[in-house]
């Protein structure tokens, strides 16, 4: 491997543009100090004249036989703020919504069967909606009964005031835990949830134009990089979290539209970490969703690896959409995708385990952080090594130069 083009797709996260680069540097960094490595410096990111994308380069380090990598983040960051500026009370309402029809319909139970961590992330919205609803009340109640008749030591005040003043108390209250709520992520989650019920009907068209959009950019990408005379290695299509279905969705579009990729010298991979695939895939609606996958499990131009982890809460442990989904394949045989453990207990130190099992959050961005052990999940392995993906899963792992200054 001498040079790869990664594309990379962020989660349902509003912070797009400014996160996954200081992650990226961060972490790299990290990674180069624990392992005895050269460190790597990426070069300065620039934005896409179209702004949905990204670049920044990060050169070849011979010393550990690295590939230079070309790197583009793919944003969708803008229709995720658009999301969180609406009115919270009609995104509330769309939670109700979205999860009475998930649990009549018997998708949360089935949820619950495949990971009952997400089905518990899932549902927590809407708990802690109802628990702050009951206190609220509580609290107008108790409002309108010191101010009302409700006591013998009441003010005594009449009902068309008493009422609307209750009603601000327990508005109030609630208003007062904004800061609170950010950091348990209340709004984050619920967003998202509501987010994907609404793909999985099919009610997301700005998110379909998006990933249109970003398949042609991937698409033109590819095509500069042949009239410039580069030759690439490999092109790694990458996707964490919610972004793990946008990079498949967006993997088999650039298959339709660019019929040389794939075909020739230069591979295609496709990366999911992390996935909430099931969430949209297993919603009865969400029909192209699940052909744009059964394009990919029966393409011989990809190889699609998908690493979950039983420790993150918000990923579906062993999921393989050929056995889950309703997938028409035409009556060709699956190759992909290639399902693997990450194995979080062999890659984080132990006391380091301990500290983060319990936040859900922290786990689930074990993915992109760096390893404290080598292992055969190794987020800048994969995105910056010297194999490509295909060999890396399917045959023996090529050791660093550095192994033995692997530090716990």
């Amino acid at each position: 491997m001498r040079r790869r083009h990664v594309f990379y797709v962020p989660g349902y996260d509003p912070e797009g543009r400014t996160r996954y680069r200081m992650l990226f540097v961060r972490e790299l960094t990290l990674y180069a100090k624990r392992f005895g490595e050269p460190k790597r410096r990426p070069g300065r990111a620039v934005m896409g004249e179209d702004g949905l994308s990204q670049r920044w380069t990060v050169a070849a380090e011979p010393a550990v036989a690295g590939a230079e990598t070309s790197y583009d983040v793919l944003l969708w960051d803008d229709i995720v703020l658009k999301d969180f500026a609406r009115w919270r009370i009609l995104s509330v309402l769309l939670l109700f919504i979205g999860s009475l029809h998930a649990i009549v319909s018997g998708m949360m139970v089935k949820f619950y069967r495949l990971n009952w961590k997400y089905g518990n992330v899932i549902l927590y919205p809407l708990g802690l909606i109802l628990l702050l609803t009951i206190v609220s009340g509580l609290i107008a109640h108790q409002v309108h009964a010191h101010l009302g008749e409700g006591f013998g030591h009441s003010l005594r005040w009449p009902i068309w005031l008493t009422v609307p003043l209750a009603l601000m108390a327990g508005i109030v209250w609630i208003k007062s835990l904004d800061a609170v709520l950010e950091r348990a992520f209340f709004w984050q989650l619920l967003n998202d949830w509501v987010f994907n019920w609404q793909h999985g009907q099919g009610w997301r068209p700005d998110y379909e134009a998006r990933v249109d959009d970003l398949a042609a950019l991937v698409v033109a990408r590819l095509a500069t990089f042949r009239a410039e005379g580069i030759e690439l290695d490999e092109v790694l299509i990458l996707g964490h979290s919610t972004g793990a279905l946008t990079a498949v969705e967006v993997a088999a579009r650039v298959l339709a539209a660019d019929p040389v990729i794939g075909t020739g010298a230069t591979s295609l991979a496709l990366l999911t970490l992390g996935s909430g695939l099931p969430i949209v895939a297993m919603q009865s609606r969400a029909r192209r969703v699940q052909s744009d996958i059964a394009s990919l499990v029966v393409s011989d131009r990809v190889v699609w690896v998908d690493y979950y982890a039983p420790q993150d809460w918000m990923n579906f442990p062993d999921f393989d959409p050929v056995e889950r989904l309703p997938l028409d394949l035409g009556g060709h045989a699956p190759r992909n995708p290639l399902v693997r453990s990450a194995k979080f207990r062999e890659i984080i130190d132990p006391a380091t385990y301990l500290k983060v099992r319990w936040r859900p959050f922290r786990m689930h961005f074990q993915f992109l952080f760096a390893n404290d052990r080598r292992g055969d999940y190794d987020f800048f392995a994969m995105a910056l090594g010297p194999q490509r993906l295909r060999d890396r899963v399917t045959g023996p792992r090529v050791a660093a130069a550095t192994e033995t200054a692997t530090k716990p």
